[in-house]
């Protein structure tokens, strides 16, 4: 199943996530008592419109698995703001990597022609973060020797920024939102660099809105876009958004906007409400995944994250608040 999920065509999407749904209903025992509890026969689901999507709190007390086999590790969130930790366990490592590149580089191209930057403190300083073991991936498909991690030496950072460019390969340089805040603030010239912030403010800062950081960053980094990663530890897979706030997902991810009121209904194209993901990578685990983000779906298949719900701990992945 692992190889239909990476070349899945939009049009069998709905057929492979029903049978992925029928498949966690049996062997996710976490899950199928969440079914249960429901009161939802899965023999009688016959559309997405069907299907319950799991409260993503789950992966924080359960271990949430489809099936019985050993971990090859796991990747756990980053605990900003209060309570336990989400963990995530990964059946297939190689299977991770192998979306994660694909999911980027039907969007950005090969990473062989990339040098990766990642100014990631905080996650740097703990372990088993996805987004670190994304990048380390990354970076080891792109020029591994023009590329590297970056706490805070900034002096350091900018000095490779200029040895990217002489040697011409494309630059990424993906951070953190309080990081890319602090370089921006002294004065950096990544004129032809994609940037790309990850979100969170990890209790550095102030939180902002995307607008707003989005535009102290262009000045201060002087470049004319900043680019967006959205994913998170419960999710294998990524979404990214190349013009401001529009994020595009790869074939096997789809984000449904459930009402605010009623979270077992879905609704129109262009209203705000919570986020629901399919992410058909998850297929070890669950991979109807109901989100503490509010955002919009648009009939193109992109969609904006707009904030989070009140009651919802902030999170590490994405920007968190309205305006």
């Amino acid at each position: 199943m692992q190889s239909r999920v990476l070349q899945l065509s939009p049009a069998d999407f709905e057929d492979l996530a029903l049978e992925v749904f029928n498949f966690q209903a049996q062997e996710n025992v976490v899950y199928g008592e969440y079914l249960q509890h429901l009161n939802v026969e899965p023999s009688e689901v016959s559309a997405i419109s069907g299907i319950p999507f799991m409260p993503i709190d789950f992966f924080k007390t359960k271990s949430v698995r489809a099936g019985q086999w050993t971990e090859e590790g796991y990747y756990e969130s980053s605990g900003t703001g209060y309570g336990v930790r989400s963990r995530h366990y990964i059946q297939d490592i190689g299977f991770y990597q192998q979306g994660a590149q694909k999911a980027f580089e039907r969007l950005y191209g090969p990473l062989s022609q990339f040098a990766i930057l990642a100014l990631l403190p905080s996650y740097l300083e703990r372990e088993h973060s996805s987004l670190v073991a994304m990048a380390d991936f990354f970076m080891s498909k792109a020029d591994s020797k023009l590329s590297g991690f970056y706490l805070y030496e900034h002096k350091a950072l900018l000095e490779q920024v200029e040895r990217v460019k002489k040697a011409g390969k494309k630059l990424l340089l993906i951070g953190v939102s309080f990081a890319l805040l602090d370089l921006a603030e002294e004065g950096a010239d990544l004129s032809g660099a994609i940037v790309m912030e990850t979100g969170g403010m990890k209790g550095r800062r102030k939180e902002m809105i995307r607008a707003e950081l989005h535009e102290v960053l262009k000045k201060g980094l002087g470049i004319a876009q900043i680019h967006s990663e959205y994913g998170m530890t419960e999710l294998l897979s990524q979404a990214y958004a190349r013009r401001e706030g529009l994020f595009e997902t790869p074939p096997w991810m789809k984000v449904y906007i459930r009402d605010l009121n009623d979270p077992f209904s879905f609704v129109n194209f262009g209203r705000s409400g919570g986020v629901n993901v399919v992410d058909l990578a998850n297929v070890h685990s669950c991979a109807f995944v109901e989100t503490q983000d509010i955002g919009i779906s648009h009939p193109n298949g992109t969609f904006e994250i707009l904030g989070r719900f009140d009651n919802s701990e902030i999170r590490g992945c994405n920007l968190l608040l309205f305006s």
